[in-house]
């Protein structure tokens, strides 16, 4: 009788080391595609001087690799669901490996040209490949808490690039800041293969008698994955602001020193981090409400964004209102993804995660020629209102998105 009544307490000791097991190594994996985003633009400096390039060329190179990520996020997501998420997870650490190598050897532009598809390619499969993972492997009531575990990893992936590279390239050379960046990728790669049965999932088969690539593409005709689509390209316009021209906003509209000003994006991101923290509980606490939660996230953010682009703020104000707006968009983060698993078909989760998550791609593509001729004209405030009204684009396809997965409630 004890026995049995005892017996439950170890199966869920089990149970959570499984779940923890799959939620660290998929954040760490996450963190390196974070990583891997900021591999090349930190060295721009260090490839003008070498190279003698110019910003326009160096512009070239960000596009080629979020063009690749982009094409190859909605392709690799087919892949997944087709050949399971660890074979082209452990492909997508090679090929980053490989474009850190080309990088520590690369002689001129073209080689850089090289690296940014390298590097494209293996950044694209990681969101279908991560919440495939994630989904299969994790336990429902901890799910909520794994999305914000992946979300947080992957702005400390961010954070420590800088940390990383700079560092390395200033006590060694930038080589070797390559070189270190692939056995980084490498290492977690050996990982990923000694920890293989955390991270396997099953592969969803067509029905005997249907069509394979009808039943492949069967999802593109569920109008709420195209809302989900649109949700995260508006979302990522008003971040790639934040990234893209932060740092020169303040310096324009309010004098702030560039350090001060690279300060508040790096405060921005640790924000937005400590924000997904919070939203993990958030998700878990309110599931089914995951829109709303979005959507009031989202409002928050966009009502702190427009704050910040009136002029209404003195400097020391708008950093405050920039790094909070972080904390805001953050919290949401979570209940974001819950959002797009309760609106994924059965079986085409990868494929659904690829075609939803290249929306990042096309926002972090279109965001800075957007609003890239608003900084030459000197509209720096209109930039920032421009970000928040795309915002609240995003509630409404948030929204939308709640309204079409209603049946899910």
């Amino acid at each position: 009788m004890t026995a049995t009544a005892a017996s439950p307490k170890p199966a869920q000791a089990a149970l959570l080391r499984q779940d923890a097991a799959v939620i660290g190594l998929v954040g760490l994996a996450h963190a390196s595609s974070h990583f891997s985003h900021l591999l090349l633009p930190l060295m721009f400096p260090v490839f003008m001087k070498v190279f003698s390039l110019t910003y326009s060329e160096l512009g070239l190179l960000m596009s080629i690799f979020f063009v690749v990520s982009g094409i190859g996020q909605a392709l690799a997501g087919f892949l997944v669901d087709r050949l399971g998420a660890r074979p082209v997870l452990f492909c997508a650490l090679t090929l980053l490996a490989a474009g850190c190598l080309w990088a520590a050897r690369a002689q001129g532009y073209t080689d850089l040209m090289v690296v940014a598809v390298f590097l494209g390619l293996g950044n694209c499969s990681f969101h279908p490949v991560d919440f495939t993972i994630l989904n299969q492997r994790v336990s429902v009531p901890r799910l909520g808490y794994a999305f914000s575990a992946h979300g947080l990893t992957g702005n400390l992936g961010w954070a420590v690039a800088p940390v990383f590279m700079v560092g390395l390239s200033e006590w060694w050379d930038w080589r070797v800041a390559y070189q270190c960046a692939a056995l980084l990728f490498l290492s977690i790669l050996a990982l990923a293969l000694w920890q293989r049965d955390a991270l396997s999932t099953q592969v969803h088969r067509a029905a005997h008698g249907t069509a394979p690539q009808a039943s492949a593409l069967a999802f593109m005709k569920v109008p709420v994955v195209w809302w989900c689509f649109a949700f995260f390209m508006l979302s990522t316009m008003t971040l790639a602001i934040v990234q893209t021209f932060g740092v020169s906003i303040l310096q324009k509209m309010h004098d702030v020193s560039f350090t001060a000003a690279n300060m508040t994006l790096t405060a921005y991101m640790l924000c937005a981090a400590a924000g997904m923290f919070v939203g993990g509980f958030v998700a878990a606490r309110w599931p089914v409400q995951s829109d709303r939660v979005v959507a009031v996230c989202m409002t928050a953010g966009a009502g702190l964004f427009a704050l910040c682009g009136t002029g209404l703020l003195n400097g020391t104000g708008t950093m405050v209102a920039l790094a909070v707006t972080g904390l805001a968009i953050g919290v949401g983060g979570p209940s974001r993804d819950m959002m797009i698993k309760k609106a994924t078909p059965p079986g085409a989760t990868g494929r659904v995660y690829g075609m939803v998550y290249s929306g990042l791609d096309v926002g972090f593509a279109l965001s800075p020629v957007m609003f890239g001729g608003f900084m030459d004209r000197g509209w720096y405030g209109a930039t920032l209102v421009g970000g928040a009204l795309v915002l609240l684009f995003s509630v409404w396809a948030a929204l939308g998105i709640g309204k079409r997965t209603v049946t899910h409630r």
